[in-house]
């Protein structure tokens, strides 16, 4: 019952063990308003910041290789932005850092904020060739931050460096995040065990009475609803099965790979950001958006007819794998739409646009654009 993976389509590329340079962090930080847009283009142009990358490796033996792929969580003002860590054993960790402004970094960790490394069966026949951002040995993948309450909650993909793949969820006080201090429950398993997922995400609100997990994008979406997370306890997993007709092949979108950040609750519905790419254009992760129906989303209100975001910059080119636009993260902040996002599996990215224009064309005309870099 869920989408698997045919062996042997993976092709496992090893990482290099030169290190990028180190890109210092900045100490001072300054209101960011929404890009105005250039004369010819789209008012809800999404535009990159001149900053990128924010975040990119450093001289820590455990991000030495790539610092990408990151979430973010706003509070109080301040942006909480987390991030796939790879260094030189090739162990996916989890990085920390804090932007006053959505943009510049004023404090990064030196050391990770979280480790998660579970032991391979062996015994097990390989059979998942793969090697996501380098992490050949395994660790914790890609992970997206939702805050519920008084709760924080991160959902990652857990690889065992072997044959394992599979959806991890694990939480930690509110307080407890905003203070540093550590204290994640132990993971539990979300996905079921011999099956291959990835790129689930965790609604910030309940729907129906009910916390609602996004796990499937393609061929039609794919919502889970449970009274309570704490039912999840690595006894109970959420089936994924592909339902409904195939993306149409002229659409850019033709080929899916998976949901983006953590949904948004916008008055307009439920924003969702994900990654496809192109059989036309192959090996390049472009950005999409939906609009979905806030008190049921499983309806689609708007569909972006075009990639909002496409790998065109150096840094989206230039690293572990090139060609790659993937985002992990998305706040509102002061009527501006942060969307953070690794470049080339290497480096740490954000783009930005009015929300308000940004909606309104996309429920108009489904159709937001990109406005490159100038």
């Amino acid at each position: 019952m869920v989408e698997r993976k045919k062996k042997g389509t993976t092709k496992t590329t090893k990482r290099t063990s030169k290190k990028s340079p180190v890109r210092k962090t900045h100490t001072s930080a300054r209101r960011v308003s929404a890009p105005r847009a250039k004369k010819g283009q789209s008012p809800i142009a999404l535009k990159r910041s001149e900053k990128n990358p924010i975040i990119t490796p450093s001289e820590h033996f455990w991000e030495s290789r790539g610092t990408f792929n990151p979430s973010a969580l706003l509070h109080d003002g301040l942006v909480h932005i987390i991030y796939r860590a790879v260094g030189g054993n090739d162990i996916s960790m989890v990085g920390y850092a804090q932007s006053k402004d959505g943009v510049s970094i004023h404090k990064k960790f030196p050391s990770p904020m979280f480790y998660h490394h579970q032991a391979a069966d062996e015994s097990v026949p390989f059979s998942v060739p793969y090697s996501s951002g380098g992490g050949t040995n395994g660790g914790c993948e890609d992970a997206r931050l939702t805050k519920i309450g008084d709760r924080v909650y991160m959902v990652f993909t857990a690889f065992d460096g072997w044959s394992s793949i599979r959806i991890a969820l694990t939480w930690i006080s509110l307080n407890d995040f905003l203070n540093q201090h550590w204290k994640w429950k132990k993971p539990v398993f979300i996905s079921p065990p011999n099956e291959v997922h990835k790129n689930w995400v965790l609604f910030p609100e309940k729907i129906k009475g009910k916390y609602a997990i996004l796990h499937r994008i393609t061929p039609k979406l794919g919502v889970a609803y449970v009274e309570s997370l704490d039912e999840l306890d690595g006894t109970k997993f959420l089936e994924s099965v592909p339902k409904g007709k195939a993306t149409k092949r002229r659409a850019w979108d033709n080929w899916l790979r998976g949901a983006g950040p953590s949904p948004i609750l916008t008055p307009e519905g439920w924003l969702v950001l994900y990654h496809a790419m192109d059989n036309r254009d192959p090996n390049r992760y472009k950005l999409g958006a939906l609009l979905l129906d806030a008190k049921n989303p499983e309806k689609i209100i708007a569909r972006a007819s075009e990639p909002i975001l496409e790998p065109d910059e150096w840094y989206e080119n230039q690293g572990f794998k090139a060609g790659v636009i993937y985002a992990c993260g998305a706040i509102i902040k002061d009527g501006t739409l942060f969307v953070y996002y690794g470049g080339a599996d290497t480096v740490s990215c954000v783009a930005a646009a009015d929300v308000k224009k940004f909606l309104k064309e996309l429920k108009a005309t489904g159709t937001p654009k990109l406005a490159r870099k100038r």
